[in-house]
This record gives C-alpha cells, sequence and structure tokens, in this order.
C-alpha cells in the first residue's frame, strides 16, 4: 500500500499533466465506445442527420429521413461529418459505423478535462487544478456522453474554455489581452453553433451574479472592461450568424420557429418527449451522475460557501450556482442537462480538498455524502449484474465482476477519508472507477441482446435478401431511429399492419418487418389483398425507448 499511496501523492506534481489526464480519460472511456450499438433515440437521430449531410453534401439543412430536423444548430452535424471524411480519407470505412460519430463527443469530453485543469491552475492552483480535472474525467454523466454521438459533451468544451478565459480576466483584468477576448467570444460564437443560447447562458448568469456579488454598480466592473463587449457580443454574433441566416433561407424561416418555438420554449414550459422532472431533480441524482466524486463535492460545499469572498472560489461559485438553479427551473430534465456546473464544482471540490486549513462538514453531510457514494456504486454494480437477467434471462459471469469493483472502489475511497485525506481518496475513487467502467460499458452493455433490436433486425432483413434498398424495405410498429440509421433514410415507416400488408403486395423485391401488435391487422389485409407472405423470422427484444416488449417478423412476397 505504500506504493499507492506514493502513487496518489506523486500524481497531481506530475511533469505532464495533460498528457496523465488524457491517459486517465481514454482509460475511463474507451470501453464500450466501438461497441455499444447506435441508441435510441438522440444519438441515431444525430448520426443519421450526419449521414444524410455527408451522402447529399448538403451541410445547412439538417433532416432526418425525409422530414426536417428543426431543433439544434448544425455545428455537431459538421464536426461529425468531419470525423466520417477524416476516416475515410485514410481508407477507414466509417459511414456506417455509430462510433465515428462518436468521435466528436469522445474529443468534445478531452477538451473539456484539459480546459478545466488550465483553467483551474490560476484559479485554484496546479495540484487542485488536476485532481479536479481528474474528478470530472471520473463523472459517471461525462463517461455515458462521450458514447452518445450528439451535442452535450463538445457543448461542455466551450463552455469550459470559455469561462477559464471569463475567470482570468475577472482575477487578472489588467493583463488580459484583446486577443484573450476575442477567442472568448469566438468560443461562444461556436458554443451558439453547437446548442444555440445555453453555452453563452452560462457566462452571461455568472456576469450577473458577479455583478451582483462586487456590487458593480458602485465599485465598477474591471473584468467586464476586459473582456470588451461592446466589439465582442458583434463577434460572437457574427460567428454564428452565417449558418442562421443560410438555413433561415434554407428552410424558409421554419427552423428558427422550430427550433426557438417548438425545441427550446417547448423544454422550459413542458416536458419535453416526457423527460420531466420536479425541481431538485438534479440535486437527488447528482450522486450517481457525478459518481464518483460527488461526496466530495458535497463535503466541500459548506467551506466554499464560508470562503465566497475570495476571488476565486466567488467566481467558481457563481458559475456553478446559477446555471444549476436555472435547470432546476426548467421543466424538462434529464441527468446531463447539468454538465455545464460540474468542472466548476470539481474545481471547488479540489481545492478543498488540498487545502491544510479546511472547514470540516458538518457530521450529517459527511455521513451523508459517504452512504451516497456506496449507494451509488453498489447500485450501480447491482443493476450492472442484474441487467443480462432482467434483459436476456441469463447469468453473466462478468457482470458479476461490478460487485467486487465497486466493493473495493468505496473500500478504498471511505479508508482514505478515514486517515483525513480527501485529495487521495478523490484519485483512489476516479482510479478505481476504470474497471467498474470496463465491466459495465465494454462487459455488460454492448453483451447484451434483448435491447439492441435494429442491429438483429438488419442482420435478418440482410439475410433474407442481401441486395435489399432501403425505399424497399417497410416496418410497421417499430420506428426507432436507430432502424434508420441500420438500413438506411428511404426505409418506410409504416402506419400499422395493414398498410404494411399494401406494400409488400405494392411491387417486387420488397421486404416488411411487422411488429407484434400489429400482426393481426396485417394478416387480415394480407388475406384480403390475396397475399400469401413469406415468413423469414423474427426477432425479439424490449424497445426500452417505449418500455415494453416487442416481437417483429420479417415478411417477403409470394411462396
Amino acid at each position: 500500500m505504500p506504493q499507492a499511496h506514493d502513487l496518489l501523492d506523486r500524481l497531481p506534481d506530475t511533469r505532464r499533466p495533460s498528457l496523465w489526464l488524457a491517459i486517465l480519460c481514454l482509460l475511463l472511456w474507451l470501453p464500450g465506445f466501438f461497441t455499444i450499438p447506435p441508441g435510441d433515440r438522440d444519438e441515431s437521430r444525430f448520426a443519421q442527420a450526419t449521414r444524410q449531410m455527408v451522402e447529399t453534401g448538403d451541410y445547412v439543412r439538417i433532416r432526418f429521413g425525409e422530414v426536417e430536423r428543426n431543433k439544434k444548430p448544425a455545428g455537431i452535424h459538421w464536426l461529425q461529418s468531419g470525423a466520417v471524411h477524416a476516416l475515410e480519407a485514410v481508407g477507414i470505412p466509417a459511414r456506417a459505423g455509430i462510433w465515428a460519430y462518436r468521435i466528436p463527443s469522445l474529443a468534445g469530453a478531452l477538451l473539456a478535462v484539459l480546459a478545466t485543469f488550465h483553467a483551474g491552475r490560476m484559479l485554484v492552483g496546479r495540484r487542485a487544478a488536476f485532481l479536479g480535472a481528474a474528478m470530472l474525467a471520473g463523472c459517471f454523466v461525462l463517461a455515458i456522453e462521450t458514447h452518445i454521438a450528439k451535442t452535450d459533451a463538445v457543448l461542455l468544451a466551450t463552455v469550459v474554455v470559455a469561462m477559464g478565459l471569463m475567470g482570468r480576466a475577472y482575477l487578472a483584468p489588467a493583463t488580459f489581452t484583446a486577443r484573450q477576448a476575442a477567442w472568448f467570444w469566438l468560443v461562444l460564437g461556436g458554443s451558439v453553433l453547437i446548442k444555440g443560447p445555453i453555452g453563452p447562458a452560462v457566462p452571461l448568469l455568472a456576469g450577473l451574479t458577479l455583478a451582483a456579488a462586487d456590487r458593480a454598480w458602485r465599485n465598477g466592473a474591471p473584468w467586464l472592461r476586459a473582456l470588451r463587449p461592446a466589439w465582442g457580443v458583434p463577434l460572437m454574433l457574427a460567428a454564428a450568424a452565417p449558418w442562421f441566416v443560410a438555413v433561415s433561407i434554407a428552410t424558409e424561416g421554419r427552423f428558427i420557429t422550430d427550433a426557438l418555438g417548438g425545441d427550446m420554449l417547448g423544454k422550459v414550459g413542458g416536458a419535453d418527449e416526457n423527460h420531466w422532472g420536479p425541481p431538485g431533480y438534479y440535486l437527488a441524482t447528482f450522486g450517481l451522475s457525478a459518481f464518483p466524486a460527488a461526496f466530495l463535492v458535497l463535503r466541500a460545499l459548506p467551506g466554499a460557501w464560508a470562503d465566497r469572498l475570495q476571488p476565486s472560489t466567488r467566481f467558481l461559485l457563481a458559475w456553478a450556482v446559477p446555471v444549476w438553479l436555472l435547470f432546476e427551473a426548467v421543466t424538462t430534465k434529464l441527468p446531463h442537462y447539468s454538465l455545464p456546473a460540474f468542472p466548476a464544482l470539481m474545481l471547488l471540490a479540489a481545492a478543498w480538498a488540498l487545502d491544510p486549513l479546511r472547514r470540516a462538514p458538518p457530521r450529517w453531510l459527511a455521513v451523508l455524502s459517504s452512504a451516497g457514494l456506496t449507494a451509488a456504486a453498489l447500485g450501480l454494480a447491482a443493476a450492472a449484474a442484474a441487467l443480462p437477467v432482467l434483459a436476456d434471462h441469463r447469468l453473466s459471469p462478468v457482470a458479476l465482476l461490478a460487485l467486487p469493483a465497486a466493493a473495493l472502489l468505496v473500500w478504498a475511497t471511505l479508508r482514505e477519508m478515514r486517515r483525513g485525506q480527501p485529495a487521495r481518496a478523490a484519485l483512489a475513487a476516479v482510479l478505481l472507477a476504470v474497471p467498474l467502467n470496463w465491466v459495465v460499458l465494454e462487459g455488460v452493455l454492448p453483451r447484451l441482446t434483448a435491447p439492441w433490436i435494429s442491429p438483429r433486425l438488419e442482420a435478418l432483413v440482410r439475410q433474407a435478401d442481401p441486395a435489399i434498398t432501403d425505399e424497399r424495405f417497410g416496418i410497421a410498429g417499430y420506428h426507432e431511429p436507430s432502424l434508420m440509421f441500420a438500413l438506411g433514410a428511404e426505409i418506410r415507416l409504416l402506419r400499422d399492419g395493414a398498410e404494411a400488408a399494401r406494400f409488400l403486395a405494392g411491387g417486387p423485391g420488397r421486404l416488411v418487418a411487422v411488429a407484434d401488435r400489429q400482426e393481426r391487422g396485417f394478416r387480415e389485409e394480407a388475406a384480403a389483398l390475396g397475399l400469401a407472405p413469406r415468413d423469414h423470422g423474427m426477432v425479439e427484444g424490449f424497445n426500452y425507448s417505449r418500455g415494453r416488449r416487442v416481437a417483429i417478423a420479417v415478411y417477403g412476397a409470394g411462396g
């Protein structure tokens, strides 16, 4: 154990901190990156829209099949397209592989961790910056986001880079250059192209909070002058405006109307796609979303609040608290929405852990945080062990390894906490999350059968007709986006079983898939048409987007 203690003590002082952080990130995130199938629904929608961009060469409009997808700006699709083109340029087939579309998410998360370290060096010092960045890398919700081809990991990267620059302006306005200010506004312009106003909202809320806390109306705000908003805001708008103008013209204004009125305001005023959560949702789920670092953040918060008069602590609180409260107030809630607050929280916790004069948390909070760590670790392990049983009705020896991995993580972390070494405890937790991630993300999720319906259905369709084209295939009762990503943009999404029968009878060489709930209508209409469908087999599984089991049969005409 002395060697392990030496490693935990030396890591924050490593000579190549960025390299070690990058290695840690890859160890945490690569399991499952190449092997977990396309997920429903957001990932497959994003990836399919990007693939249609690549295939059509239209990088202005965003389409999913034949439907305009007027929700998020095109920035993430450009990054995913760039990854696909780069891989294909060196001879790697990438267009049909979901992992290629995940590369921007992986790169964005890595950039967020490295930017947290570089921002933290000025805010909390080099050792605490390394610890905070490592804690961010270990957060379970960020590991999940690296495996999903969508916006949030890239958005996090833009937020951390921008807030790091804003932190420099706040702490040292006299040395903050016009070039740094230009980068601040350009990064925010890029953030707008990723997820609209969410990125700029973080520094805006932080700025308003700092202005109020510092009584800027009386004492002035030198940090605001250092940011040069007079020309910076126009620069940010100019960076994003060309695409918004182009897409408004191409869609006759529908993108702006749908994105603002349908997507963004729909999330504020109602539960988008039933993703509702009450105020306090993010606090209640923080123990799992920020696992395994959440325990240290909870212990550190009282001390951080007590030190709020210190400029760096005040800045980090102004970064984290307002945006957290904003997301708690919004009706639509998903665990990753609060990610923009995580880097600040991790840096606050790391600074507290490495402060020899740190304030001890209240006993109830210390007990609660330790219990939360234990519950999150063992709960995650139990879920991993139970998933193969619940989904596929089989016991997986690999999945059972999650239990000792989680127990080791809890034991080592709480042991260091009892010794009064919170920094060691945090690093031990992050390092021991590596084997747990490998079990869950590589050993369990990709090896499940029931949830991954679309890849098996694609295989069955291609077995029935290796030369099938997407326009000759239709499906009724299962319209998940992953199937379109698997089989192509022009598959026919049929309303019901009767329409499936008419589609099958409508031309030679067609195949149709019919879910069990549409089977009766399909049989009745086929009989009325004098059609004798040929059964090519069935795929059974669990449609997790709808929370129910489904059986899908594939039919051809004749015979």
